[in-house]
């Protein structure tokens, strides 16, 4: 009896057949085990922080901001500077406080940092410093875990890994994780104040209140900017909504008397908090004609308006103003997100993601961070990519949405999942590869000198000079010349005990260094009354850079005398 002869089947048929099998078993491994591979991220994250905290000195800011949260702990009051609220002073200043670090009230916020810095000896700098750094790290805890949140609300558990994997591998955000200031700290407030008040709107309750009230205050104790942010975050997100839903004005008005009733227990909830974090503090109001509760807070709203109203000193694309640029942002984000992340963006701009069922729709993470662009791009401080740091967290959100539809597009295509495998590995090899210059990263469009675009704490904010005092004593060098923008004790990082201030007019005979925003805000000043005018620094080529923002010189003597 004959057989019955075999269908031959094609290899690349048995591939096609198999990938969304493949596909589907690492979504299901990732979505049942999303919180703990959640946690590994934040604690990868977390190790790749702590390792730059004795890479680099001090910052431009940072010891300012210990000051402060130190005066907090240490006198019970906080009257250095009103600009920025306590939450995240203090909270750099917690550790070392705890260590027995205290304050000897010098009067000024930066002179009194550094003191703090630099008061326990030789060897102690280092450790100081990392105590303070640490205190920074829960927020890059928090701001990754409402990252997961958000994404499993709109996307779900496994796209909200990836969006924590992209968010938690962003060279900018590890930057500010990083160190004592206050951009990390309103980033994660905002986020999680945001994903509060959905929450009270979608179930309002006692827990649900309570939780609002305190994402609220702590967002208020953050950073002044978030008190534009957050509203116009909240209305653009509303319009979305309402234009997507087109929901009968009813049903809006009913919604909304639900929640109603919880707002005046999250609103005095929220008043004792924000005022607890001003010790409960009594005074003169410069918004009232009588005293009132936490007078700071006012006077650092005032202090912020009339710092937007004067501006404030900004360099791009070798450009210097007083007002800004209303493309600074945009262009930022052009140039210091990876390549790999834009255009995960860029896809899940284009390919909206499926509405799953009791997700929030996807739009209104499109709208929030567009909400707080627009705000930024009105303002005249334009002085670093860290003033928008709380839009990241969407941005990760979005670029997740882009992974997604690579995802579901590979179960018919082979090209989608070899580019998703692609992308993701291109993002993670950028953020190792940028280790440890995270505060000083640029992506490929930037070219090879992005000084030409953007200095400042996009680049250069006085975080090599340890770098470049190592260097220094590597080379036995003589006697350098260096003027640091930052207020830092040379010695105990390593300089020649004999060094001297360099001359902006020309180099000294020997070892120069110029640090980049030095350079080019001296030139431009030249400038402006001489378009044509050069510096030094124009005209000879560095023996070596510093980091990613300090240049290096040697001059001979013999060249510095023919000149």
């Amino acid at each position: 009896m004959p057989t019955a002869s075999k269908k031959k089947i094609k290899p690349e048929k048995i591939v096609a057949e198999a990938r969304p099998a493949l596909i589907e078993h690492i979504e299901n491994f990732v979505e049942h085990r999303a919180v703990i591979l959640t946690m590994a991220l934040i604690l990868i994250g977390s190790a790749r922080i702590a390792l730059t905290y004795t890479v680099f000195n001090h910052t431009s800011d940072e010891p300012a901001h210990i000051a402060c949260g130190m005066q907090w702990l240490d006198q019970g009051v906080y009257n250095y500077e009103a600009q920025h609220p306590p939450l995240t002073r203090v909270m750099v200043a917690l550790l070392p406080y705890l260590a027995g670090i205290h304050g000897n009230q010098q009067g000024d916020m930066t002179f009194e940092g550094n003191t703090i810095l630099y008061g326990g000896g030789a060897g102690q700098y280092d450790w100081r410093l990392s105590l303070s750094r640490a205190g920074n790290l829960p927020f890059f805890w928090l701001a990754c875990w409402m990252v997961f949140l958000w994404g499993r609300r709109i996307l779900g558990s496994a796209a909200a890994v990836v969006a924590v994997l992209i968010f938690s591998m962003t060279p900018t955000v590890l930057a500010h994780a990083g160190l004592s200031t206050t951009d990390m700290g309103v980033t994660a407030c905002i986020a999680a104040a945001l994903y509060a008040s959905l929450r009270l709107v979608e179930e309002p309750n006692v827990k649900t209140s309570a939780w609002f009230a305190l994402a609220m205050a702590l967002m208020v104790l953050s950073k002044f900017s978030a008190l534009v942010y957050f509203p116009a975050a909240i209305a653009l997100a509303f319009a979305a909504w309402y234009w997507i839903a087109r929901p009968q004005l009813s049903a809006v008005i009913s919604k909304a008397s639900r929640c109603v009733p919880w707002l005046a227990p999250s609103a005095v909830l929220g008043f004792l908090i924000v005022w607890a974090g001003y010790r409960f503090s009594w005074g003169k109001n410069p918004y009232l004609p009588f005293p009132a509760p936490f007078p700071e807070l006012f006077a650092g709203i005032q202090a912020v308006g009339g710092h937007n109203t004067e501006g404030h000193l900004s360099y791009l694309f070798g450009d210097l103003r007083m007002t800004g640029w209303w493309y600074f942002f945009p262009v930022l984000l052009a140039v210091k997100l990876p390549l790999a992340m834009l255009a995960l963006i860029v896809i899940g701009l284009r390919k909206f993601p499926k509405l799953r069922s009791h997700s929030w729709i996807f739009p209104i993470v499109i709208a929030m961070p567009l909400g707080m662009l627009a705000v930024a791009m009105a303002a005249r401080i334009n002085i670093g990519l860290r003033h928008i740091l709380p839009i990241f967290p969407f941005l990760a959100i979005i670029a997740a949405a882009g992974a997604v539809w690579l995802a579901e597009a590979s179960r018919k295509q082979s090209w989608a999942v070899w580019t998703l495998a692609a992308v993701l590995a291109w993002l993670c090899g950028t953020s190792i590869a940028a280790h440890p210059d995270y505060l000083p990263y640029f992506n490929a469009l930037a070219g090879d000198h992005p000084e030409r675009i953007v200095v400042d704490s996009d680049l250069d904010w006085g975080q090599d000079i340890k770098r470049l005092g190592e260097r220094l004593k590597e080379l036995n060098a003589p006697p350098v010349a260096f003027t640091p923008t930052i207020t830092i004790s040379l010695a105990a990082v390593g300089f020649p005990a004999e060094h001297a201030r360099s001359v902006p007019d020309g180099p000294a005979p020997g070892w120069n260094a110029v640090q980049m925003t030095q350079w080019k805000l001296y030139r431009l000043g030249l400038q402006m009354n001489d378009p044509t005018a050069k510096t030094w620094p124009d005209l000879i080529q560095p023996t070596e850079r510093i980091g990613k923002s300090i240049l290096l010189y040697y001059i001979p003597p013999e060249a510095e005398q023919g000149r």
